[in-house]
């Protein structure tokens, strides 16, 4: 069971569709934090973010003692940034991988599906949080330099929302 509504997590998956990589950041034994790019796949209606990864990757080795994981994205061109926190997990899933498959994993995976270190990431999405300007550079910069002048904050530069809080 989800802690979103269906209408948070479509809000959610419609600001990161067009992002071609999330960082994805992991902590190891040693709680030193690492961030790698993924390609998410999809976010369920479970509340799930799905990523295709090899098991030989040695941060996923690390998910067990420490599910803890962020994924941030960020479109600069349309002023969109995402930050989601969850626990993962590495699993081995045929039926969710055949029914994530793209052509373009291949490029990661030569042996496609029957690659031996073929594994999915399952992130249940604990808490999520974007900033969406929804404005143009000009506007934003306008904002940024009134506020500069008058020493106000920025006021009118766009949506900031938390989800799951």
């Amino acid at each position: 069971m989800t802690i979103f509504s269906k209408d948070e997590l479509e809000d959610l998956s419609k600001r990161v569709k067009d992002v071609k990589f999330g960082m994805f950041t992991t902590s190891d034994d040693e709680n030193r934090m690492t961030s790698r790019p993924l390609t998410l796949q999809q976010i369920d209606e479970a509340g799930t973010m799905w990523f295709f990864v090899s098991d030989e990757e040695e941060f996923t080795t690390h998910l067990a003692g420490n599910p803890s994981v962020n994924v941030s994205f960020a479109d600069v061109d349309d002023h969109v940034y995402v930050s989601v926190a969850g626990r993962a997990a590495l699993v081995r899933n045929r039926a969710k991988m055949e029914q994530l498959w793209k052509p373009s994993v291949k490029a990661w995976f030569p042996e496609g599906l029957d690659d031996p270190h073929l594994a999915l990431l399952e992130v249940r999405i604990q808490s999520a949080e974007y900033w969406d300007t929804g404005n143009s550079k000009m506007v934003s910069l306008f904002a940024m330099a009134k506020a500069a002048l008058t020493g106000k904050r920025p006021t009118n530069v766009g949506e900031h929302k938390h989800l799951g809080h």
